[in-house]
């Protein structure tokens, strides 16, 4: 690990080398002890604890699941929204040697059962009341579950069973047993090394049951440092910590790299106030995935279209002069004096404002990463002064292989290999990856971990791209799920179905056409985009599947879907997937029902099965086709959504002939 050293990270320290968490935690107490390391925002008050508060809280925890009989090696489930003492739990968990096991806190009870089982989980660390009830719901499922310890005691007080024990018991424990044994702790995290597993973090499982990947120490620490020094960040950055602690990029950002730089994380409040949370603390650093970034700019142009006919010119004037030379002046380049004069007034009148309304005033390096983003909405954002950039990464490597540097951003690539990271490609175009943040093991499935890794060390991704000229990386899609049509053109479902999501009327597709004549589309509108622009046109809707069923919205998609056909006609490789047919399904997809995975990743393979009537009716040429389905409500409870689903016809386009060597 010698060359991943620099910035404080892994360097050495008086207590030794910092190659694990609970190392840099002391560390950080130590050296900035009074600077802000969490804030929490609890009843519309921000609480803020420094990095010595912090290690005083994780030795409490720690020494209190010492006290339960949490051992070296023992899983620690932790389930919940963002929140310190879950990150806390987290840590204590690492010190103690344990392994902490993130869930997602949206699954449902019986969802959480394969990984209690599969993970041979003891203890679980969970938020509130509802995730305490999943765990009693699946307790004779899971009979290794010992102990589930809640950080949030409202509506706990009339629980009984021997099993729950509340967060502030477990500290209070804790606390005793530091004081009659204050040096157990260190000598645990002395006994830590970087090459222990730190983490396992289970995979989305889009085509069979999820793996859970084992990450060490030392590879998030390379990861964190590396990127880092990449867009040299700071103890100074503020970030907001929002997304699933169960997905490996909120690992990677709000914990790996805050326990490396010592920055601070700030938890939201709710899910529901996580817009008001992120204007009042106007992070530096900032991540989402791309339907955050085209949720935002969604609510953004639905406000532009309901305010008056000036304030539309002036937006719709200064956002042209923008796209003509925003970009430009971010990245530095050459700009006309009249354009960079424009630009400073649109930055007073528009641009500012605009930034200040989504909260992002101060940001200095903002990504995006998960699926692919829209050229338009990555030039929005770059266009208006925030300096979005795309990041490529997996699980098993700490979301961490190619990174955009500064002044090189291209729209449609995933920027460079990252620091100590090598990037090839294998002979069919899957991208092989190696370097310090690989995976260690999928736990318990050494078939799949040699699998996973070829002969000379290269983690396979299964993803499908290639290099530009400039060394830029451009993925295309899954290597398994880019097949042929019929006549042999190149057919990759991913890449036209992330055209389509680029609309923002459109929130979901699913493309069909390996083995057929030719391609077709479900789609999934998006009901807060449709059905404000339904409302503007005095259309009446009783809820999604009637809107989803309405001529004119039939009409509007497929403006969209023709729109992407014309995009790809120019293309000698992929001009001959031109959506033919498509219809707008009934219900949106959820996770709830398998049709997503938790990181809102299709789930092809299961919808293809679960819609064949559809799809045969597609392909088929019928103009309709009924359709019963069951749904399941938040609640756990189920029904079932019936519609006769109108098919529609989209114009395709000339396809351009490849180009012959000469």
């Amino acid at each position: 690990m010698s060359d991943i050293h620099g910035q404080g990270a892994a360097s050495a320290g008086p207590e030794g080398p910092l190659d694990t968490f609970p190392r840099l935690l002391m560390h950080h107490a130590r050296v900035r002890p009074q600077r802000p390391a969490m804030r929490e925002k609890e009843y519309g008050i921000w609480q803020t604890y420094d990095w010595a508060q912090v290690a005083e809280n994780v030795r409490a925890i720690a020494c209190g699941l010492a006290q339960l009989g949490f051992k070296r090696g023992d899983r620690l489930a932790v389930v919940g929204d963002n929140r310190p003492r879950l990150y806390w739990s987290v840590a204590a968990c690492q010190c103690l040697g344990g392994i902490p096991v993130m869930m997602y806190q949206d699954a449902v009870a019986q969802e959480m059962v394969y990984v209690l089982q599969d993970a041979e989980i003891k203890f679980a660390v969970v938020e509130d009341q509802e995730q305490v009830d999943k765990m009693l719901e699946i307790a004779a499922e899971a009979p290794l579950l010992e102990h589930v310890i809640y950080d949030d005691p409202r509506g706990m007080r009339h629980y009984t069973q021997p099993l729950l024990m509340g967060l502030d018991e477990l500290q209070e424990m804790g606390r005793i047993h530091d004081r009659n044994q204050s040096d157990f702790l260190d000598r645990e995290i002395a006994k830590g090394a970087g090459d222990d597993i730190s983490v396992m973090l289970y995979t989305s499982g889009t085509t069979g049951k999820p793996k859970g990947v084992c990450q060490t120490h030392g590879a998030f620490i390379a990861a964190a440092t590396g990127a880092m020094q990449f867009d040299r960040l700071t103890e100074r950055e503020d970030i907001l910590s929002y997304l699933p602690m169960a997905w490996v990029g909120d690992h990677l950002f709000s914990f790996a790299q805050a326990m490396v730089a010592g920055f601070t994380i700030n938890c939201p409040e709710s899910a529901e106030t996580v817009m008001i949370d992120l204007r009042e603390i106007g992070p530096t650093y900032y991540f989402a995935p791309p339907r955050v970034f085209e949720n935002l700019l969604t609510q953004v142009m639905i406000r532009m279209e309901d305010a008056g006919a000036l304030k539309r010119r002036i937006f719709h004037h200064f956002m042209e002069v923008a796209r003509r030379c925003g970009a430009d002046l971010l990245d530095g380049r050459p700009v006309a004096a009249g354009d960079r004069f424009q630009y400073w007034l649109g930055r007073l009148l528009v641009y500012g404002p605009l930034k200040n309304v989504l909260g992002m005033s101060r940001i200095r390096v903002a990504y995006t990463a998960g699926a692919a983003i829209g050229p338009d909405l990555f030039r929005f954002y770059r266009s208006i002064g925030i300096n979005l950039k795309q990041l490529y990464g997996q699980t098993e490597t700490c979301a961490y292989v190619c990174l955009q540097p500064d002044g090189e951003i291209k729209l449609d690539s995933v920027g460079k290999p990252a620091p100590f990271v090598e990037v090839r490609l294998a002979d069919n175009g899957e991208i092989l990856v190696k370097g310090p943040m690989l995976l260690k093991a999928y736990y318990k499935r050494p078939d799949a971990t040699a699998e996973s890794i070829n002969a000379d060390g290269y983690f396979m991704t299964g993803d499908a791209g290639f290099f530009d000229e400039d060394g830029h990386l451009k993925i295309i899609d899954r290597a398994k799920d880019v097949g042929k049509l019929a006549d042999g053109s190149m057919f990759a479902p991913n890449y036209i179905e992330n055209k389509l999501k680029f609309f923002q009327h459109v929130k979901e597709a699913v493309t069909f056409g390996t083995g057929r004549d030719f391609v077709t589309a479900f789609i999934n509108i998006d009901l807060e985009a449709v059905g404000n622009w339904a409302e503007r046109r005095g259309l009446p809707y009783a809820g999604y599947t009637d809107l989803a069923a309405q001529p004119a919205v039939y009409e509007l998609i497929r403006d969209c879907v023709e729109k992407v056909n014309a995009d790809l006609a120019p293309d000698p490789k992929m001009g001959g997937s031109q959506v033919r047919r498509f219809l707008i399904l009934h219900k949106e997809l959820d996770a709830d029902d398998g049709e997503l995975t938790r990181t809102r990743k299709v789930r092809r393979n299961f919808i293809a099965e679960k819609y064949t009537v559809l799809i045969d009716a597609l392909f088929e040429g019928r103009g309709s086709q009924y359709i019963e389905t069951q749904v399941t409500y938040e609640d756990g409870r189920t029904g079932k959504v019936a519609a006769d689903l109108r098919i529609e016809e989209a114009k395709t386009f000339p396809v351009q002939a490849a180009r012959k060597a000469a």
